[in-house]
């Protein structure tokens, strides 16, 4: 008799040899006995998504846990851009970025992320949680080196002496985020992911950590589904050498998130195809409109059957399963101002602006008598001497700058904040008089949209019990709509011994070339079963099951 298999990761005692069954004794069978039971508990004992996600479809499954968010971790966590990051506290800025390779989108925390799974890296493995992120391209996971952060004590670290397949490469790399940035250096090692091992993996071992970046987090570190050319360094991530090393054969991986609050199963993450239990319906595939980023055009953007007048004409979209929340640019104007809308639509609470007000007050008839007339929409806040006159002018003034200087004269590109505020009251009259709606029901609209603005610094609160009553909020997607309920784009967050109901939609600003740019974080993908097909470069949704 033989004892089960085992693949030499250092857990279990030794097989036992083949060989006759003893002559029955006490002796024997107590020895018997405690070897079966050592056996068992090895096997017991070893992680969850290890174990079950062995497959004989060809599939490499990877189940994913879903932690429970708080009001801090919501509140904490940002999505900003490069720049932002480039300057110090003091304003100054900081130079150490200067070398980065990696051609950055945007930048994150992971203060909201809910969803990650288990991987093994190094022989005997060595165990770490990870968040399988779309939005970068990286793996990393904390190093035994990294004595001076706090983070690193309070997570699993890499030790590459107790590693026999463990190779040295010692390059310097820098990594930033929303909220800090980490830093370490590559090695090369063996990792496991799911029942695959794949062989001579680069990746950082990381020595510093931002305080406030990982301190809070369940997980270890982030294995990137990113593309290569994200990456720092650009380094091969892990499911690239998936395919090359022959242990998928079709360039794709797809994610089902589990929304049901009572499971505790928190999705799946399939390499190599899809599972068809976890969605309903035909995929809609759209191409993507980058070949170095998860991104997408996206189209109009409905409030129930109404169209809001954004994104009629595209708008530039990534999938990031990297972050909990749906994100809309507010470098735009106009989409600030239906980031508005979406909040005011679904009664979520930010905080009462009165320039914007004030702006209503004053110059409200002006801007309704300037629209009746057929006068351009964009010259209508020059001729009011709100804004200057500029022919390319395409954006104004970011919104979070404008509230940090909004008791200045002016801005830093020159134009007062209640220029701002201007174009997007001449947006949502511009929106509602296509609805032909009455003068005084436009305004009292406009007045309530005001105090709606979304607080760049803070997040939106939703009364929990008019859920039911709230409206569908639906994306345009390759010419097919796809609705979300209120249930899926609240976030209900435990605080205390009560429950708080937040807007999942939020500001984000990513600056030119790259912005600007809406994120579709797990709130669309746990509605939607999404597939990334690498090898026809386009993503695939379909209502998730």
């Amino acid at each position: 008799m033989r004892a089960a298999p085992h693949d030499g990761h250092g857990l279990c005692p030794e097989s036992m040899p083949e060989t006759i069954w003893p002559k029955a004794s006490s002796e024997n069978y107590m020895i018997m006995g405690i070897k079966f039971l050592l056996l068992a508990i090895c096997i017991w004992s070893l992680p969850d998504s290890l174990v079950s996600t062995n497959s004989s479809d060809g599939l490499i499954r990877i189940a994913l846990r879903k932690r429970t968010l708080d009001l801090k971790s919501i509140n904490a966590a940002t999505i900003t851009s490069r720049e932002d990051l480039l300057r110090s506290d003091l304003g100054h800025y900081n130079s150490n970025f200067d070398d980065l390779e990696a051609n950055i989108v945007y930048l994150k925390n992971y203060f909201d992320t809910q969803y990650y799974g288990e991987i093994g890296i190094g022989t005997p493995w060595q165990s770490f949680t990870v968040v399988f992120d779309t939005g970068s391209s990286h793996l990393w996971v904390p190093s035994s080196k990294c004595v001076f952060s706090i983070a690193c004590y309070l997570h699993s670290k890499y030790r590459a002496r107790l590693s026999s397949t463990y190779t040295k490469i010692g390059k310097h790399c820098k990594i930033p985020y929303g909220s800090g940035s980490i830093s370490g250096f590559f090695s090369q090692d063996d990792v496991r992911v799911g029942d695959v091992l794949v062989r001579n993996q680069e990746f950082a071992e990381v020595t510093g950590e931002g305080f406030f970046t990982f301190l809070g987090t369940e997980f270890d570190g982030i294995l990137g589904l990113g593309f290569r050319e994200m990456a720092v360094g650009l380094v091969t991530p892990v499911w690239y050498n998936m395919f090359e090393q022959h242990h998928i054969s079709q360039k794709m991986f797809s994610f089902w998130l589990n929304r049901d609050p009572t499971s505790r199963l928190g999705g799946e993450v399939v390499f190599g195809g899809l599972d068809w239990r976890h969605f309903r319906g035909d995929h809609t595939y759209v191409p993507l409109t980058r070949n170095d980023y998860w991104q997408i055009e996206m189209g109009d953007i409905l409030i129930e059957n109404d169209s809001t007048g954004l994104c009629k004409y595209g708008c530039a979209a990534i999938i990031d399963s990297g972050t909990s929340l749906l994100a809309g640019p507010t470098v735009l104007i106009l989409i600030l101002a239906v980031v508005a809308q979406i909040n005011h639509a679904i009664g979520a609470a930010g905080f009462i602006n009165m320039e914007c007000k004030s702006v209503v007050l004053k110059y409200g008839n002006m801007i309704w008598e300037y629209l009746i007339e057929g006068i351009r929409p964009e010259i209508i806040c020059v001729d009011l001497g709100l804004c200057r006159y500029n022919e390319s002018r395409r954006v104004s003034l970011n919104i979070a700058s404008m509230v940090q200087n909004r008791t200045q004269e002016g801005s830093s590109v020159g134009e007062s904040p209640f220029c701002t505020f201007c174009e997007m009251i001449v947006f949502w009259v511009q929106v509602q008089l296509k609805q032909q709606k009455e003068q005084e029901k436009v305004f009292k609209y406009v007045d309530e949209l005001c105090e709606m603005l979304p607080n760049p610094l803070g997040k939106s609160f939703i009364n929990c019990d008019k859920m039911a009553a709230m409206p569908y909020i639906s994306l345009t997607i390759g010419n097919k709509s796809f609705p979300l309920s209120p249930e899926q784009y609240t976030l209900r967050v435990e605080e205390g011994c009560s429950t708080v109901c937040l807007s999942g939609f939020v500001p984000l600003d990513v600056p030119t070339p790259q912005g600007p740019l809406w994120v579709l974080g797990d709130i669309f993908l746990g509605a939607y079963h999404t597939v990334f097909d690498f090898a026809n470069l386009r993503v695939g949704f379909a209502k998730a099951a």
